[in-house]
């Protein structure tokens, strides 16, 4: 099968970029199963495992699809009906209800009910590039890792649980100072931020870290933090919003809307680094995701079409209510 990835980011990013690293291990993992990938993404992208196409996002997809791809896969709604099989992953919350193309396929399972859908995919990573994760070394802080100037993260949440726990705190996406979401100066010496981190810095300070504090005010679609955390043996306090439980069983972390209940939680962690790490190899690698994609793209080939109606989010994008 020729698959065609579509992407309005380049590749590869092992920045920040969440998104771009999903579809790349999506692609290479297809590679290795013995499919033929394609990207469809912005000039500077390169890749060594399939061949990469200049998008032009203000001329028709149908002109960009080279002829014997078999399905395009967009990571974004393309906004117009094509004649040509495709399917659409949806990464994010609209914050209006604007129908999406039929084909449309979610994060996590409450991800799909919000949209009036009951198609899913979970996201899932190429664990070898994360490297091995030392379960011997000495771990005395946690961590917040996110985008800390927007508000549903809840940064000011983490902060506070760390700090009603007694425990150091390192920001893995924000600065000491931001103006960008009402002023905000963190004057503890207990709270180390970092800015926006990737690569080798990103892995090392996971790889020391005891958990992860995320206390976030919205409805998570899928959350990459949280399995990146789990990866290096991290245990997840959280609000229980959005896929939150899908990803977090009750060996894993603790998840409460009460910086009360999270703190507690975090001064007795007795979390099984082992365990957490062992969760999400066996259930959010990018094979499964990749056998599973598969699945759907059979299934648009056999001409089913995956949504009866358009999916459209229900109700507005909100935050949700935190207790700290």
């Amino acid at each position: 099968m020729h698959i065609l990835l579509v992407n309005n980011s380049p590749i590869p990013v092992y920045g920040y970029g969440g998104t771009e690293r999903v579809i790349w291990d999506l692609g290479k993992t297809l590679v290795q199963q013995g499919h033929r990938v394609s990207y469809l993404v912005p000039e500077g992208s390169t890749c060594d495992f399939g061949q990469v196409l200049p998008i032009r996002p203000d001329e028709p997809w149908e002109g960009q699809i080279p002829a014997d791809v078999d399905i395009t896969h967009f990571q974004f709604n393309p906004r117009s009906e094509l004649s040509k099989p495709y399917l659409v992953t949806e990464h994010g919350n609209a914050r209006k209800p604007k129908p999406l193309p039929r084909n449309t396929v979610f994060l996590s399972r409450d991800h799909a009910v919000r949209y009036g859908s009951s198609e899913f995919v979970y996201n899932g990573l190429d664990w070898a590039g994360y490297g091995p994760v030392d379960f011997d070394r000495s771990r005395s802080h946690y961590h917040f890792l996110g985008k800390a100037a927007w508000g549903v993260k809840n940064v000011r949440g983490a902060i506070k649980v760390a700090k009603m726990a007694g425990v150091e705190l390192d920001v893995l996406g924000g600065n000491r100072i931001n103006f960008k979401r009402g002023f905000r100066w963190t004057l503890s010496r207990k709270i180390h931020f970092h800015g926006m981190v990737g690569g080798t810095q990103k892995t090392g300070l996971l790889n020391a870290s005891r958990g992860l504090i995320f206390p976030v005010r919205w409805h998570e679609p899928f959350g990459l933090a949280v399995i990146e955390s789990l990866y290096f043996g991290c245990p997840v306090f959280s609000t229980p919003y959005g896929a939150l439980p899908e990803l977090v069983p009750v060996h894993c972390g603790v998840l409460s809307d009460q910086a009360s209940v999270l703190a507690e939680a975090v001064r007795g962690n007795r979390f099984d680094p082992r365990a957490c790490h062992q969760h999400v190899v066996e259930h959010f690698g990018a094979e499964r995701m990749a056998r599973n994609y598969l699945r759907m793209y059979e299934r648009v080939l056999a001409g089913e079409t995956l949504n009866a109606q358009p999916p459209v989010i229900q109700g507005p994008a909100r935050e949700l209510p935190w207790r700290g």
